[in-house]
């Protein structure tokens, strides 16, 4: 990882000049810390993925496969026939640049290629020359070019400097989605054998272990038994959560990082304490145990495999319906994609209903699987838990949408309902800067990677102006989302744009403030930190 600049001088670096020579003749130079790492030949193998090799994108030669062109033609026609929104995506936009200014990579880095309707010009120019009349007749006058290698090096380059927020599409007038013509831009690299490590990897270990980080049953089930530990020492309580058990009403699947890694673990511990208090009817499972879905960053076919193996879960459980932790990607993928790509969900589920409140979740009818915090905040709703947000009183809290809840799925208030429950101080930032209008934590579609840590800070910018802005307003101490990959790029922005800032998950303020009966007296939060103004009794 390179030296991060100053985050005042890495501000004051970023021109928005009008460039000096036409975007055609302009190429992308791969100095460190600008590109990604590329995947290893045995991951891409082992995947099956297409002319798996060993390359390095700091090289001159890629080493492609002799008929590289033709493959990228095929590829490109096959998807043009197969997906009828790429086509119009490809023909309708009038290069208006409304969506210039909305991209936070633009933003942070001032580069005009990171412009959305650019970026998308990258491979519509391809399109134009070789897929269209005016094109074939009129070339570059058209606003064609001739695919080369250096295009193939120039998708890479940008097409991973692509978060698939979605941003620039809820702005677009024609409503353009630019996150499927980076997901089809991708999926042409991936023919080419050109994948990345940070996406690669945990795609290879979710399609082996059944989660992104790898782990085996076994670790599985003993990590959560160490957290459970974690859980008595903080409240006196102790839990059995259940694995692998059939004849459960509910499979709870979550992110492989909320079981792993700092600070996820809090909000996992805080699913476990609030199922134990509510007597909820679920099981875990050591094989699906992973809700992320980084295959929606590889290919539509890998998507659609790794998203099958919770319902084949489900199914092999017997349960009713699943029940999601906090995540984003994994969410986009079951409310936008699953009904046609993986077709009507096992006989043995139903539409979710709360064994707690009764409520129907109707919008799940199709999907059979509820978000975390409408579940809660259905509970909060109906008086189903007792909450003392004074314990939370230390906390002056923001909210962080998570791109793909807040744009892919709408959930909206009810994270919000939750927080509010749970804290006495809350506290929005700018209002062009969240809900449907929220800035991506610069890091998601895979690009949560330390090689590029000063380009994930640049497209960090806007979110971190933002949370930098309510720090010093309004006292803001900690920013909560509902996102695993947030929780793992958000503490590095905050620590750069707004260095004290704390990041949380919302359902580890939720248990914070949860009153367990049978408790021991909280001294200390989840994170076994002092609650202040709280003594032990002697």
């Amino acid at each position: 990882m390179s030296k991060l600049p100053d985050a005042k001088m890495l501000a004051r670096s970023i021109q928005y000049a009008f460039p000096s020579a036409p975007w055609m003749k302009t190429k992308p130079v791969f100095n460190p810390g600008s590109f990604c790492y590329p995947a290893k030949e045995e991951t891409m193998a082992g995947l099956g993925m297409p002319n798996p090799h060993t390359w390095n994108p700091a090289e001159e030669d890629w080493k492609l496969p002799p008929d590289w062109e033709d493959i990228i033609y095929t590829a490109l026609k096959d998807r043009l026939e197969k997906y009828r929104s790429l086509k119009v995506f490809m023909d309708i936009c009038v290069r208006c640049g409304t969506c210039a200014d909305k991209c936070h990579f633009f933003l942070g880095t001032g580069d005009p290629k990171n412009m959305p309707v650019l970026r998308a010009e990258l491979i519509r120019s391809v399109y134009r020359r070789d897929f269209t009349t005016a094109g074939r007749l009129l070339g570059k006058i058209a606003g064609g070019r001739k695919l080369d290698a250096a295009i193939i090096k120039e998708w890479f380059y940008y097409f991973y400097q692509c978060t698939e927020c979605r941003r620039c599409s809820l702005f677009c007038p024609y409503g353009i989605d630019t996150a499927e013509i980076t997901m089809i831009a991708r999926e042409l690299l991936h023919e080419l054998g050109l994948g990345i490590h940070w996406i690669m990897d945990p795609v290879s270990n979710c399609n082996r272990t059944g989660n992104h980080l790898g782990i085996q049953p076994h670790a599985f089930k003993e990590i959560v038994e160490f957290l459970c530990e974690d859980i008595e020492t903080v409240t006196g309580i102790k839990i059995k959560p259940p694995f692998n058990e059939k004849g459960h009403e509910i499979l709870f699947i979550t992110p492989s990082g909320d079981v792993f890694a700092e600070p996820g673990i809090y909000t996992f511990m805080g699913y476990l304490m609030l199922f134990h208090e509510i007597g909820l009817d679920y099981t875990l499972s050591t094989y699906a145990s992973e809700g992320g879905n980084f295959g929606s960053f590889t290919s539509a076919a890998m998507m659609k495999k790794l998203n099958a193996k919770m319902y084949a879960e489900a199914e092999r459980l017997g349960v009713k319906w699943i029940l999601g932790g906090e995540c984003g990607h994994m969410w986009r993928v079951v409310h936008q994609y699953m009904d046609t790509m993986n077709g009507p969900t096992p006989t043995c589920m139903a539409t979710p209903k709360s064994p707690i409140t009764g409520t129907m979740f109707h919008n799940a009818a199709s999907t059979k699987m509820v978000h975390i915090t409408e579940f809660t905040a259905d509970l909060i709703k109906h008086n189903k838990i007792t909450l003392d947000p004074s314990r939370n009183d230390h906390l002056t809290v923001t909210f962080h949408d998570s791109c793909n809840p807040a744009r892919g799925m709408g959930l909206l208030e009810e994270p919000r309902a939750v927080i509010k429950a749970a804290c006495n101080n809350f506290v929005e930032m700018p209002e062009n800067t969240i809900r449907e209008q929220t800035f991506c934590c610069g890091g998601g579609s895979g690009l949560n990677t330390e090689e590029i840590m000063e380009l994930r800070m640049r497209g960090g910018l806007p979110r971190g102006n933002a949370l930098r802005y309510v720090q010093e307003r309004r006292g803001v101490n900690t920013m909560a989302c509902i996102c695993a990959i947030d929780r793992a790029t958000l503490p590095p922005l905050a620590n750069y744009w707004a260095p004290g800032v704390t990041v949380t998950g919302t359902h580890e303020l939720v248990a914070n403030a949860l009153v367990m009966r049978g408790e021991s007296k909280r001294t200390m939060n989840l994170r076994q930190e002092d609650l202040p103004g709280v003594e032990e009794d002697e």
